[in-house]
């Protein structure tokens, strides 16, 4: 997984990034690997940048202080209906409905009694394509899990297995992307994600802004995370550059080709 990290940040900002990167990042990987690769973590000691694309999010950002509104604003559309596990789902058959769906299995809430665990069988179960799931994977994204969970906890200074201090969080949602690819069935995107984590109550938010590829693939009436699909999307995203991690707001973020996302009504 490529991540890059500028100097300029904090280690608790960082820490938070690391945290949350592993996190969106579990799914994605069993998905493409069968679990049999571990995420690639950043060197403590300045950047950690890799030349590969890959799948999974990189960081960091700094915000600016100066406001530049962006060229491009998207209302992404809701899915239908929620289901049994309380994701979003249902997505129309649009590459918009196809953003709409890379960007609900991204966002990401770990808070009260809801574990990591809990957040990545989630999404596994409902976004990641047929083709994609067995047995094996889901044991191997729980596995994972756990050990993220673990690290989440010892952060935040509560033993493994209660609910994180009262007020504590960790959040992802996404704030833009840029197609790469759009056909009738198919979509690969980038995505650009708020991460943010409070150790509790009086604690102070730190974020982290996240760059992740995605592809999914419209089966069974819906949009589906692939791995084959986003293979293709690594391949293609080689031939290219890829757009700097730059929020909303930044007057590079226009530069960069993103289009920043709007809650939509």
């Amino acid at each position: 997984m490529g991540r890059t990290r500028k100097t300029g940040n904090t280690k608790g900002t960082w820490a938070a990034g690391v945290a949350l990167a592993a996190v969106l990042a579990l799914t994605g990987y069993a998905v493409l690997n069968g679990g049999d690769e571990e995420a690639d973590t950043p060197s403590k000691a300045g950047s950690g940048a890799s030349a590969s694309a890959a799948p999974g999010p990189s960081a960091t950002y700094a915000v600016p202080d100066d406001w530049t509104e962006p060229n491009a604003w998207a209302a992404l559309p809701r899915g239908k209906r929620t289901d049994g596990r309380g994701s979003q789902v249902g997505f129309p058959h649009t590459t918009e409905g196809a953003v709409a769906a890379a960007a609900a299995l991204n966002t990401v809430s770990i808070e009260g009694g809801r574990d990591t665990v809990d957040e990545q069988l989630r999404i596994y179960h409902s976004y990641v394509s047929k083709a994609d799931q067995s047995d094996a994977h889901a044991e191997e994204i729980e596995l994972a899990a756990i050990q993220t969970d673990k690290s989440l906890h010892q952060q935040m200074g509560v033993p493994v297995g209660e609910p994180l201090p009262g007020g504590a969080y960790m959040r992802s949602s996404v704030i833009g992307y840029k197609v790469v690819n759009a056909a009738d069935d198919e979509v690969s995107v980038w995505l650009l994600a708020r991460a943010a984590q409070k150790g509790g109550e009086t604690a102070k938010e730190s974020v982290e802004y996240l760059r992740i590829l995605n592809a999914v693939v419209w089966e069974d009436g819906d949009w589906k995370l692939s791995g084959a699909a986003t293979q293709r999307a690594m391949d293609e995203a080689q031939k290219g550059e890829k757009p700097k991690i730059v929020a909303p707001g930044d007057a590079a973020f226009n530069s960069a080709g993103w289009t920043a996302v709007r809650e939509a009504s």
